[in-house]
């Protein structure tokens, strides 16, 4: 089953593109098929329908329903990468 991968910034360019590169990555090495979408954080309800996870390098203070969210900085920073591809998987194959 493919999964829907939300990944927003604030410009929707340089830091989304980034992590969702490290979610394709990990997510084809793990065999999960992905749909990803890029986009600004501001633009994340119009792409929800579907989505099984979101995942923004923007401070993102608010739910979207049902939806998960992850902050995905780490894969900015370096720090905390590895805590955040388990929290990823974990979340994908539930």
């Amino acid at each position: 089953m493919k999964r829907k991968i939300i990944v927003a910034c604030g410009g929707a360019v340089a830091t989304s593109t980034l992590a969702a590169e490290e979610i394709k990555e990990l997510c084809a090495a793990h065999n999960i098929e992905v749909d990803l979408v890029q986009c600004r954080v501001t633009e994340i309800e119009t792409y929800m329908d579907g989505a099984h996870l979101i995942c923004t390098t923007a401070r993102v203070d608010r739910k979207f329903g049902a939806i998960p969210l992850v902050h995905g900085m780490p894969f900015i920073s370096g720090v905390g990468m590895d805590a955040l591809r388990e929290q990823i998987l974990t979340l994908l194959q539930e």
